[in-house]
């Protein structure tokens, strides 16, 4: 058992359930959990050299990017803005979502590699 992948893809499955946790519940605790945890989920793909792993990171930078900015453009505007803050949410869902496919075609390739 690889326990550094298993922390991966826990950090990874873990960003999309807490960005899910938002859509369901919006305020601004919960947004912030979803994008420290994607970030924390984002470090730990620097470095990782497996066949799908640039993509990975890149779907990871994009939800960072997606919740980072909601949760700045919560901060900024506050709940006036609540639509565009509920639509970049459902964008780095999208991403994480995408990401998870990613992560699980690596997964089968890496399998049939032994």
């Amino acid at each position: 058992m690889d326990f550094g992948r298993i922390v991966h893809i826990f950090f990874t499955l873990m960003s999309l359930t807490t960005t899910a946790g938002f859509l369901y519940d919006q305020n601004e605790v919960a947004l912030f959990i979803a994008a420290s945890i994607n970030l924390i989920s984002t470090l730990l793909k620097i470095g990782v050299k497996n066949f799908l792993s640039t993509e990975i990171f890149a779907c990871s930078l994009v939800t960072d990017a997606h919740l980072i900015i909601a949760f700045v453009t919560l901060q900024i505007y506050g709940t006036s803005v609540a639509t565009l803050v509920y639509s970049l949410a459902i964008g780095a869902v999208i991403s994480s979502v995408f990401t998870m496919i990613l992560v699980v075609i690596d997964a089968i390739k890496n399998k049939e590699e032994y």
